[in-house]
């Protein structure tokens, strides 16, 4: 088609004249019954960032084991944690999506930026709320991936679904993406207050633990920096608490398979602690920006009964920032500057 034969009604290319915001969380099942997880743990499991294994002898193991057994399990699972009769269901998804609500209401009168939430696995999805957020007249778009600490995979696999969305876009938008957070001062201060304000009316606790997601110990020698994040944020968080070092644990849970994963496990640790007789133990999750199955079941749940079975004594769990005054403040932050150039919040 030349220029002389386009039509007078064709759509023109309009100029750039909104930014879309888009919060991203790992992601969540669409219910507990087998069916849902089965369709949850496939788009999960079936992610080469996720699980780095050759691709014919994974797709055997997850399609001819994992799946035919794990669903029945992970969405017992979930059962503990599933808020009953919720339009979310998910604490994961209720708290991603007040997130986006909240910075939502905060923006309402800037025209020019549009908020949107998604699940990098399940539902809403990646391509789903760009598409929504380019029919809303989004032209750029700054992608948050909700994780402190940069992991292939997590924060990678993030910006991988988006640029894939890209790909298919005959004109593609200006795109940033939020780079880690891990040593952001407003994040550890963050962590600091919620602390200090979950013993505000009670004693301190003799030991401190925090618990972050682990990784394959080989993901962590072919250069993936997720540890070191891991452990400056522990660090960053112990001064600025003035907490003493040998009352401080920093571990690493949800392995999963037969590898090694970076240590030390916060199952064993737990165990150790219990058996040591502590008397009052606290355990936060600095590297989850909400609560969810892993948090809340694992540790919460979990955690607390291998600590009190192996004999110690008063168990605390700190809950996630989620959508407290502390965590919006680190989003708000990091929205207002990583939107500098495009839009004034």
């Amino acid at each position: 088609m030349s220029l002389k034969s386009i039509p007078d009604d064709h759509p023109s290319f309009p100029p750039v004249t909104k930014t879309g915001l888009l919060l991203v969380n790992l992601g969540t099942p669409d219910a507990t019954d087998k069916k849902s997880m089965r369709r949850y743990l496939k788009q999960f499991l079936s992610d080469k960032r996720v699980v780095e294994v050759p691709r014919v002898l994974w797709w055997i193991i997850l399609n001819g084991i994992i799946l035919n057994t794990r669903p029945k399990k992970s969405g017992e699972a979930y059962d503990k944690v599933w808020i009953k009769d919720d339009v979310d269901g998910s604490p994961l998804r209720k708290t991603t999506r007040l997130q986006a609500e909240h910075l939502a209401a905060s923006y309402k009168d800037i025209t020019n930026l549009e908020v949107a939430w998604a699940m990098r696995y399940g539902n809403p999805s990646i391509p789903d709320q760009l598409n929504y957020l380019k029919s809303l007249g989004c032209s750029q778009f700054l992608i948050l991936p909700m994780y402190p600490q940069y992991a292939a995979a997590t924060t990678a696999t993030v910006n991988d679904e988006v640029y894939k969305w890209a790909l298919k876009q005959r004109w593609q938008p200006a795109i940033r993406t939020v780079p880690p957070w891990h040593d952001n001062d407003v994040y550890i201060e963050a962590l600091a207050q919620s602390f200090r304000r979950q013993f505000m009316l009670g004693e301190t606790p003799e030991h401190l633990m925090l618990s972050f997601h682990g990784i394959p110990e080989r993901y962590f020698t072919l250069g993936d920096p997720y540890h070191c994040h891991c452990m400056k944020t522990a660090r960053l968080v112990r001064e600025k608490l003035d907490w003493p070092a040998e009352r401080l644990s920093v571990t690493f849970q949800s392995r999963f398979g037969k590898e090694p994963w970076i240590k030390p496990y916060t199952d064993e640790t737990l165990h150790k602690l219990g058996e040591a007789k502590t008397k009052s133990l606290a355990i936060m999750a600095p590297g989850f920006s909400a609560d969810c199955l892993e948090t809340l079941e694992e540790l919460a749940m979990e955690g607390q009964e291998i600590y009190t079975e192996a004999g110690g004594e008063n168990f605390t769990y700190v809950p996630c920032l989620n959508d407290s005054t502390f965590g919006m403040n680190v989003i708000y932050s990091l929205v207002k500057d990583n939107l500098a150039g495009w839009v004034d919040v």
